[in-house]
Formats: C-alpha cells, sequence, structure tokens
C-alpha cells in the first residue's frame, strides 16, 4: 500500500513529486507529472514576477492538478570588484575562444522578496518549495494564511529541525547524490551537507515530525521503494525527467544525461558561486582549482552563462551547465507520463518481490501444543505391560 500522508496532504495520487529544475521544469513537464498523479514542479527562482505569473497561467491550461513553485532564500549578495575582476580574468580566454564578449555589468535574480510574495499568495498554487532555508516568518505565515503548503529542503538532521521550526509543512531531505545546487543553509555550503540519501533520510524521519520527502539518487522504482522503506512517506524525482521530451533541457545536455555513467557527476561551485552537482565537462576539470574565492551565488553565473549558451549553439557541451544525480545513468529518455506510471509499476513490482521472498523465508509455524495434544488423545497409546520374574523365595 502507498503511504497516504503526503498523497492527502499535497492532494495527488501518488507520493511521488517532479524536482523543480530551473531551466528543465517547463510547464509542459510539470502539467505532465501532475496529471499523471504525483506533484509537477517549476523552477521559478530566477522568473520575475511576470515571467512567474506567466509560467502558473501554462501549467493551469494543461492541468488541474496539484503543483509546486520553487524558490531559493539565499542572501543578497554583495558586490566585490576584486572577486569580480579575478573571474573576468579566468573567463577571456574561454571568452575569446568561442568569440564573444563579457557582459558589462554583474546583475542576478533576487532572493525570494516582497513582490514575489505578493504573486504566489495571488497565483494560489497548491505548493510553494524553497531551497537554501526560509523566508522570513512573516511570509511563512502569509502563505500559510492562504492554504499553501510549504516545503523546505535539508541536507542535515540540524536543518531539517530548524525548518519544522520554522513552519513548513513537510521536509525534503536531500542527500548529496542529489543533481543541481545543494539547499545546504546552516554552516558552510561547502563543507557542510555532505550526507547520502540512505543515511540521512531515517535519521530526519526519527528528528521531526511533518512528512519528510527523500531526494537524491532516485531514479526509479527500487529507488522509490527503498526510500519508503526509510521511513520518508515520498520521492522527489529530478535528473530522470531531464531527458523526456516534454524537459527544457537542450537536446546536447539530454543526450549527456543519457549517456552518464555512475561517475559522471562532481559536486562544483564554478558556475553560480554555490555547490551544485553537475556532469563533468571541459570547464569544470579547468576550474576545479580555481574555485575559491569567486563572487557571492549567485552573480558567477552571469558571466558562466553566456559560455555554456554560445558553446551549445556550436554543438558543445565544454562549458554548459549540466546539472544531473549520481543515479543520470539510470534515466530512459521516455515521456513524461511514460515515465511515471514505470515508476509505479516498478515500486509495486519491488513490495511485491520483497513479500514473496519474505514468505519464502518464513519458517513453517509448529502445530499448537493443544491440537498435538487432540491428536494424541484421540490415538492412544497403548503402554505394554512390563513381564516381571517372580522373585524365588
Amino acid at each position: 500500500m502507498w503511504p497516504a500522508r503526503l498523497t492527502k496532504l499535497l492532494r495527488i495520487d501518488y507520493p511521488i513529486l517532479a524536482s523543480p529544475m530551473a531551466g528543465a521544469s517547463t510547464p509542459a513537464l510539470a502539467a505532465a507529472v501532475s496529471n499523471a498523479g504525483g506533484l509537477g514542479a517549476l523552477g521559478t527562482a530566477r522568473h520575475s514576477v511576470d515571467e512567474f505569473n506567466q509560467a502558473v497561467d501554462d501549467v493551469r491550461r494543461h492541468s488541474n492538478r496539484s503543483f509546486n513553485v520553487n524558490f531559493f532564500c539565499h542572501r543578497e549578495p554583495k558586490p566585490d570588484p576584486t572577486r569580480e575582476r579575478r573571474l573576468r580574468e579566468l573567463l577571456d580566454p574561454y571568452y575569446d575562444e568561442l568569440g564573444i564578449s563579457q557582459p558589462d555589468a554583474i546583475t542576478a535574480a533576487a532572493p525570494f522578496g516582497p513582490a514575489m510574495l505578493a504573486a504566489v499568495v495571488a497565483a494560489h498554487p497548491a505548493v510553494v518549495s524553497f531551497h537554501f532555508g526560509l523566508p522570513s516568518a512573516g511570509a511563512i505565515a502569509k502563505l500559510k494564511e492562504a492554504g499553501i503548503i510549504v516545503i523546505g529542503s535539508a541536507t542535515t538532521v540540524a536543518e531539517a529541525e530548524a525548518l519544522e521550526k520554522g513552519g513548513v509543512d513537510a521536509i525534503v531531505a536531500q542527500g548529496v547524490e542529489a543533481g543541481g545546487h545543494r539547499g545546504t543553509f546552516l554552516g558552510s555550503p561547502t563543507e557542510n551537507g555532505r550526507i547520502g540519501t540512505m543515511a540521512l533520510v531515517p535519521q530526519v524521519v526519527d528528528a521531526v515530525r511533518v512528512p519528510v520527502i527523500a531526494a537524491g539518487g532516485i531514479a526509479d522504482g527500487r529507488g522509490v521503494a527503498a526510500a519508503l522503506a526509510l521511513g520518508a512517506v515520498g520521492a522527489q524525482i529530478g535528473t530522470a525527467f531531464i531527458p523526456t521530451p516534454e524537459s527544457g533541457a537542450h537536446a546536447i545536455v539530454k543526450a549527456s544525461v543519457m549517456a552518464a555513467r555512475d561517475d559522471a557527476t562532481r559536486v562544483t561551485n564554478a558556475f553560480t558561486g554555490r555547490p551544485a552537482r553537475a556532469i563533468g565537462n571541459r570547464f569544470l576539470a579547468e576550474m576545479a582549482a580555481l574555485e575559491a574565492g569567486l563572487p557571492d551565488f549567485p552573480l558567477p553565473l552571469a558571466l558562466t552563462q553566456p559560455l555554456g549558451a554560445a558553446a551549445i549553439q556550436r554543438g558543445s557541451t565544454d562549458f554548459s551547465t549540466m546539472y544531473a544525480g549520481q543515479a543520470a545513468a539510470l534515466a530512459r529518455g521516455l515521456p513524461a507520463a511514460e515515465l511515471f506510471a514505470r515508476l509505479i509499476e516498478e515500486t509495486e513490482a519491488v513490495w511485491a518481490g520483497l513479500s514473496r521472498a519474505g514468505r519464502r523465508a518464513r519458517p513453517q509455524a509448529r502445530k499448537p501444543a493443544r491440537r498435538r495434544a487432540r491428536k494424541s488423545a484421540k490415538k492412544p497409546r497403548v503402554k505394554a505391560r512390563s513381564r516381571r520374574t517372580p522373585r524365588r523365595r
């Protein structure tokens, strides 16, 4: 039986959530997952208010089911001319190689703020989720007053406990296997939050009372079943949906995910200034020793993103941001609805297999003593008389 705690909370049929992935999570993908019975998602952290409203409208044109919108709660970056100049110098040779010019100014998407809060309350999606902590207590209160479910991401038990105190309705326990940005918000993002899904999920489940959703390294029904066995009441899947036709990822990126092996990814902060897991390429290899001292997140993206876009136009992934988790090799490239149906079938097949194995391994019970006694009473044993030799007198 599928656990009902999360499905009732989110008003979905199955406790499987699509990860909100900037660039890949299109309205078409969100609608397809939601229509299939899961929770579709939009990665709207870098959207303007107008772009957010358009994306929400696009989902609702194709689905009337629950879906999730996701935002970042990072600190406002502080401009640092010295660090910016160093990054520009590091990237100059790449810009020259591609024959493009660096942008004059570095700009970055702002963290979740009052304008976006008002837009979310007005749009009233079923779920809003946050990465890198939570917005203000006042913002959480307004979302909950509007009847919107709030989910936060944790990479440690301490973060999960902080999210619960902050008022979330559910927690995504994000293992280090997950693709994209790690949601770490307590302590150093580069040093903390390095716990695998298998170890993290049961510890978070034991530490909090709200529902826990497992994320990281889950790409098929075996992973979903394992997550539920660890005590999670749902599973969040991202990389497996990147190669779907509905995904917004470039065809070259989709092909890279499909060709990935178990050791294809690494954690880097070279793209944005904050640790994220991505498929390795030339840029990551050459920047590996130079990642320290980058501008604050997400300022570096303004300088690294043009390189990736120019390279892809030339048919190369040398500079592309290809976020993916360690289970990328399990991706199948199916349409989203078909992939979702496979996830359900595979999970249930795992449960059935475990049930059969359990029955085979179960020792046969001995008959109760009372039944043995009744059976003995029906066929009493005849005790042979002993023949004693008479004593001689």
